[in-house]
């Protein structure tokens, strides 16, 4: 089983100034010279890590990550003002622009396989391939499940205390009820909640309890972007037009993609995969049988370090 590739340094960190008042953290490294490749994190809200960057051979990749607006290292943290879909999408053209790059490998999961798909289906000619992970397609059914009921039913003592900051007269809204407390004025009572949202879905997100995944998804800085940011997404639908992504599935048919999905996903079901598969017959779907939601889980990890290679043998990569 394929494990990730040695930690690395970035050799080059950017701040690019995109609609006020954001501000995007950009970092590059590995070759150059080398295939590029962004990572498109997911949330929306969630930032990249430093693991991001060990998913590639960092003599043959130019990795580039791109913390997405009020994310990671962008700022302003968890800022709800200009940040929807489009503008993400425009943001991702800049920095494809900023970079000098052709075209390129998209490599995301969850929010990050939405945003990749979104973005290649405005913009094909600019994507060598995409390597997917638990493919988010961000129907209302689809938030319905995590947010509502469904993974509820799966996980019910993890569920109460996500229902614990919410009082039982609103719980028939979870998403509503979450996002006045995600915007109130009230300091403490945004970080009450960002962090029973986030750790909801940290809980969630492996087949077998983690708590460093916990931890993280836990952690104020983590918790305050992912669920404010998250939170406003899903209240707006995702800023997607009904069923947008299966509708315009046919704009994808001429890139070579793999998406990679775990059986026992309960944060996106492996329906999202089956529906966006039937009318993409020409991605390779690959169920991992071991494995939930998580891109850390051994058996994902291995899936998408062989889905690179292999995407990237189908395509006719560039460098630069």
């Amino acid at each position: 089983m394929l494990t990730l590739f040695p930690e690395i340094q970035p050799n080059a960190q950017h701040r690019l100034a995109v609609d006020p008042p954001h501000e995007l953290y950009v970092e590059e490294s590995g070759n150059p010279d080398g295939i590029p490749v962004l990572v498109v994190h997911g949330g929306p809200g969630g930032g990249c890590s430093d693991d991001h960057r060990r998913y590639f051979d960092a003599e043959r990749y130019r990795i580039i990550l791109m913390d997405q607006r009020g994310s990671g290292r962008s700022t302003p943290l968890a800022e709800l003002v200009g940040n929807d879909t489009d503008a993400l999408v425009r943001d991702i053209e800049t920095v494809r622009r900023f970079l000098g790059v052709d075209r390129w490998l998209l490599f995301g999961g969850s929010w990050g396989s939405t945003l990749s798909l979104i973005y290649a289906q405005a913009h094909p000619e600019r994507v060598l391939g995409l390597v997917l992970r638990g493919i988010f397609l961000c129907r209302p059914r689809d938030i319905h499940w995590f947010y509502q009921d469904g993974a509820s039913r799966v996980f019910p003592d993890y569920w109460e205390d996500f229902l614990a900051p919410i009082p039982e007269r609103e719980q028939g809204d979870l998403v509503s009820a979450y996002y006045r407390r995600l915007t109130s004025a009230n300091e403490l009572e945004q970080i009450q909640a960002a962090k029973a949202w986030s750790i909801w879905e940290g809980r969630c997100a492996t087949l077998h309890p983690n708590p460093r995944v916990v931890e993280h998804f836990g952690h104020p800085h983590v918790a305050i972007a992912l669920a404010r940011i998250e939170c406003h997404y899903f209240m707006n639908q995702a800023f997607l037009a009904p069923d947008q992504i299966v509708r315009d599935a046919h704009r994808l048919r001429d890139i070579p993609a793999i998406l990679v999905h775990g059986r026992y996903d309960m944060v996106c079901p492996v329906e999202n995969a089956l529906a966006l598969s039937r009318v993409w017959p020409e991605a390779d779907l690959r169920i991992i049988r071991d494995a939930g939601h998580s891109a850390s889980e051994p058996a994902i990890i291995d899936a998408l370090i062989r889905g690179v290679e292999d995407v990237i043998a189908r395509a006719q990569p560039v460098a630069g």
